[in-house]
């Protein structure tokens, strides 16, 4: 099980990888324009006898138009058919490797015989999976959005492949303090709404680079947004996704300080985890605050999001890589 669960993951970074690419193909093709050309043809026609349709009054002959439209090719509508081809087929990839990653971490949790959530390289996987599950769920409700799966699935093989090249750890067992039922509500709720928070930094990013380019920012990176849905749709997605994951980033917190109590004896210690914990929960929350100050912009409230995600980053990778600390699972 663990060697199919290795295997599984290294075929959903391939495609992830195609479905970036198809993405990309969409992206680059999606906005042609149809062309109608028209040839207008001059034609003689007439007689030398005078009063004869064609004729001027002197027996001239004159030039009269005939409509020869038949436009050539429509290649701008063969263009769009083939990008939204390639959009079909990034999307269809996009769900055959979230079912791919998926199997990968059913097959890991059964070959440790517990929740696939015990070390980074597991933590990473699952993370990533929430996120791209939920971009699926999006894409259904919003098929509009599509064009922003380029971005998703680039940030999906990105840590596919860092957690594969860089995080994995051989299965061991858990660390008899996390031999708990608080490791399932206290790590799923935590990995959920990472997830989300994952997704929802996409929309944000491309909702900055947007709405510059709508404000005609033309040099880079706003000229990357020129094919991405309206500003205010990203804005908008972006601000239902955090507002539903951040519910759970707060239970997901307090779970863990009810789980600290009963396996160390104190709720809170200001462990490195538990301060950045505490950090991204300060910042999710100005961010939601500022969202609904209409006095903020909407430019600087989706600033404190990115801010936010960074912080999620940073607990992540930059606690388990720089910091000792009783949370110090990450098995690298």
């Amino acid at each position: 099980m663990s060697a199919l669960s290795d295997q599984l993951v290294s075929i959903t970074t391939m495609v992830y990888l195609l479905a970036m690419i198809s993405h990309a193909v969409e992206y680059a093709l999606g906005n042609a324009r149809s062309r109608v050309v028209a040839a207008p043809a001059r034609e003689l026609v007439g007689a030398a006898v005078g009063g004869v349709a064609g004729q001027a009054d002197g027996g001239v002959p004159v030039a009269t138009p005939v409509q020869t439209t038949g436009v050539a090719e429509d290649q701008a509508g063969r263009t769009r058919r083939r990008a939204d081809l390639a959009g079909r087929i990034a999307v269809g990839l996009t769900a055959l490797g979230a079912a791919l990653h998926l199997a990968g971490l059913v097959t890991r949790g059964l070959a440790a015989d517990r929740m696939p959530w015990g070390n980074m390289y597991e933590f990473v996987l699952t993370v990533s999976f929430i996120g791209v599950a939920a971009w699926l769920v999006v894409l259904v409700k919003v098929p509009s959005l599509r064009r922003l799966g380029l971005f998703l699935t680039l940030v999906m093989v990105l840590l596919v492949a860092t957690a594969e090249l860089v995080l994995y750890t051989p299965i061991v067992p858990l660390v008899p303090a996390l031999n708990s039922y608080w490791f399932i509500v206290h790590v799923s709720t935590i990995v959920f709404a990472s997830g989300l928070f994952l997704l929802g930094a996409v929309p944000a990013v491309a909702y900055l680079m947007r709405a510059g380019y709508e404000q005609g920012k033309r040099s880079f990176p706003y000229t990357l947004a020129k094919r991405l849905p309206a500003a205010a749709d990203l804005e908008r997605l972006t601000f239902v996704l955090h507002a539903f994951s951040f519910p759970i980033f707060t239970f997901a917190v307090i779970a863990g300080a009810i789980w600290a109590e009963a396996a160390w004896g104190r709720a809170w210690g200001w462990d490195p985890k538990e301060t950045w914990a505490f950090i991204s929960w300060v910042v999710y929350a100005g961010y939601l605050h500022a969202r609904a100050t209409p006095s903020v912009k909407r430019n600087v409230a989706t600033w404190l999001a990115i801010l936010g995600f960074l912080t999620v980053m940073m607990n992540l990778f930059g606690v388990n890589i720089f910091f000792e600390g009783l949370h110090s699972y990450g098995g690298l």
